[in-house]
């Protein structure tokens, strides 16, 4: 029998993020005003289709691989927002036919890390669509993805009732330093980016929003060994059901309401999961990483990732003797980093 009190306590605690889900609507509402559409192609979204969001900034050379796999593997229309881009990624969004895209000049940071636009785009748009929600760095892979396009993955999901899924974003680099790593924007990155860790993760759940908390791989053991507490977050919530009142709290890291968080089994087995390859490691993280922190719009206190910063315009070498060479969605099911859940 649960106490009053601690009844009590569950009651505030949910009042208390109903009324942050509520703000941070709210605040998304009003900060519409800073988008102004470039290409707004939405009238062609038809019921269920499957939509992709994203808010980039100088990610030309990463975008038609992005956009081609996703859309290979079942996305029906893209939604970006440009964020002052000056390397040509508005014109290549422009000219995609599947693709809305909007502007903002309006800080990153101020818009709560580009989240306040998606919300709004994904509270006008994303109501009733199952939504897939990336950085452009990011490529999603499940289970059988090569065959099973994201229409069968979301009906296994509807059939369990399930509204969201999870995925675990893996670092992926190559087997020299960073500007070894040769890329054709026609091309896939991983010709190069083929080294990932397997290992030195740590998994918690956070009570308060019942999601996953994921630390470590690459970036963890070679820039945040002696504060690993600072190291990125790695589990996301990429793929949900959506409806207007959903919210992503932290990147996609955590969403409200709490129940969306859990994309885990709590009571034995294994829920099914997907991966994110990160393909930040390319050559031009060296000059994007020496602007990032002079404009000092990726974290709430840049100054304390200054070392951070420092290590990767200087070059680093990520590949280890216990680096794994990437191969394919079984062998990260094997390693235990995703999971079919008994979709056979």
């Amino acid at each position: 029998m649960t106490h009053p009190a601690a009844s009590l306590a569950l009651l505030w605690a949910a009042y208390r993020l109903r009324l942050r889900r509520r703000s941070l609507l709210v605040r998304a509402i009003r900060k519409r005003r800073e988008l102004a559409a470039a290409a707004n192609r939405t009238k062609l979204i038809r019921t269920g289709d499957i939509l992709c969001f994203a808010s980039v900034r100088n990610e030309r050379d990463r975008l038609p691989y992005f956009v081609a796999h996703h859309r290979g593997i079942g996305v029906d229309h893209f939604l970006f927002v440009d964020n002052g881009s000056t390397d040509g990624t508005k014109e290549f969004l422009q000219d995609q036919p599947d693709v809305s895209v909007w502007s903002t000049g309006s800080s990153y940071k101020a818009g709560r890390f580009g989240m306040d636009w998606l919300t709004w785009l994904q509270f006008r748009h994303g109501h009733g669509h199952w939504c897939l929600t990336l950085d452009a760095d990011e490529i999603l892979i499940y289970p059988y993805w090569e065959t099973r396009p994201l229409r069968a993955l979301t009906a296994l999901l509807d059939a369990h009732c399930r509204e969201s899924f999870g995925a675990l974003t893996v670092d992926m680099y190559p087997e020299g330093s960073v500007s070894t790593a040769e890329h054709d924007p026609q091309g896939t990155p991983f010709d190069s980016l083929c080294w990932f860790d397997s290992g030195n993760y740590i998994v918690q759940v956070q009570p308060k929003l019942r999601n996953l908390w994921i630390q470590g791989g690459a970036r963890a053991r070679a820039f945040f060994a002696d504060a690993p507490r600072r190291a990125p977050t790695l589990n996301k919530t990429p793929l949900v059901r959506w409806n207007r009142r959903y919210v992503y709290l932290n990147s996609t890291h955590s969403l409200l309401p709490a129940k969306l968080n859990q994309v885990y089994e709590v009571n034995g087995g294994e829920a099914l999961s997907g991966v994110l390859l990160h393909t930040k490691f390319l050559p031009t993280i060296i000059p994007r990483s020496q602007t990032e922190q002079a404009r000092a719009e990726h974290f709430a206190d840049a100054t304390q990732y200054k070392a951070y910063y420092d290590r990767l315009v200087a070059d680093p070498v990520l590949h280890c003797a216990a680096s794994t060479r990437f191969t394919g969605w079984r062998q990260m099911e094997a390693l235990g980093m995703m999971s079919r859940g008994g979709w056979l």
